[in-house]
């Protein structure tokens, strides 16, 4: 994005490929968690996925956006960033108990 001065289609593009990768994650986890079925120690660690829905529906809003104003979707971004600059300790201490 920096190389084309943050222009609407790269910042969609960005976004795509971000909301490709969550969504990738978030079926990776639930093919885990079906594997080891109803009583996953993952399943128990991650709860509802509050930061991964989250993170998912906000690159879904970005990309539009990009094309209204492409800084609102450079701030979602970051704002996606900073959610999972947070550490996410409950897969740690599901498996520690």
């Amino acid at each position: 994005m920096g190389e084309n001065h943050f222009a609407p289609l790269p910042t969609a593009v960005y976004g795509a490929v971000m909301l490709m990768a969550g969504l990738a994650y978030t079926i990776l986890q639930a093919a885990i968690i079906a594997q080891q079925g109803p009583g996953s120690k993952l399943k128990a660690a991650v709860g509802r996925d509050v930061k991964g829905k989250l993170s998912t529906a906000l690159y879904a809003v970005a990309i539009p956006l990009a094309f209204v104003h492409q800084w609102i979707s450079d701030v979602i971004y970051v704002v996606v960033a900073l959610i999972w600059l947070v550490p996410d300790r409950r897969i740690e201490s599901a498996l520690d108990r």
